[in-house]
């Protein structure tokens, strides 16, 4: 029995040793910025096309395993929509601001300079404010000169954003180039889908669906802390 526990104990201490030596926690932070182009799905659906923001904040990323890790982020981004009058006279932007939180898996894959990686997990934002850009008066909108004849969705345009909490799911590609053992760069695709409403979605109200819809793109920076 001794000498089972004795070989055991061995047999344990050389796994241990052995992880160790090919599986070494890796810890880097970063910072990225990028630009973003949002919609928002509607539902009814309104005449729109994609509206442009800024996009940037700070990551951090943790592996213990060779292909596998967690990646958090803390950032700023702009979202929104901008009403499609069909190359009309016309102009309408809505921009909202949101700080957000995803906490996503890392799975990065290739040599050791240059990496490829694929980002999937929830988001959570808030948002801060927001700004209107308009060449009309959107509150009485059928008034402006050039109005389309056809009928169209108006109420969004002067609506208050009910819920400014959001959530969702982001997913994201990219690739990493390590220029040395501890400082990397790296670009990456990345889209985003809200879950939440940001309009009052009950059956009484205009919209059944006002959700976030983000596709960015951000150049970044990492530093190896271990």
């Amino acid at each position: 029995m001794k000498r089972l526990l004795l070989i055991l104990a061995i047999a344990v201490l050389c796994i241990q040793a052995f992880a160790e030596s090919h599986y070494k926690p890796h810890i880097s932070v970063g910072a990225h910025g990028g630009i973003g182009m949002s919609q928002v799905t509607f539902s009814p659906s309104v005449k729109e096309s994609w509206v442009q923001g800024i996009t940037m904040g700070v990551s951090f990323r943790y592996a213990e395993e060779r292909l596998v890790g967690v990646l958090a982020e803390l950032n700023l981004s702009q979202r929104g929509w901008k009403e499609n009058f069909e190359e009309g006279p016309l102009d309408y932007s809505r921009t909202l601001t949101y700080i957000s939180l995803p906490i996503m898996t890392h799975i990065y894959f290739g040599p050791s300079r240059f990496k490829c990686f694929f980002n999937l997990g929830p988001e959570f934002g808030y948002m801060l404010g927001e700004s209107i850009s308009s060449n009309f008066d959107y509150h009485n909108p059928t008034q402006a000169e050039g109005w389309p004849t056809k009928d169209r969705m108006t109420e969004q345009m002067e609506m208050e954003v009910h819920n400014k909490f959001d959530y969702g799911i982001c997913g994201s590609f990219g690739c990493e180039f390590w220029l040395k053992p501890r400082h990397s760069v790296y670009l990456e695709a990345r889209y985003y889908y809200g879950l939440g409403n940001i309009f009052p979605s009950t059956k009484a109200d205009t919209f059944g669906a006002s959700r976030n819809m983000t596709i960015s793109v951000t150049l970044g920076y990492n530093f190896r802390l271990k």
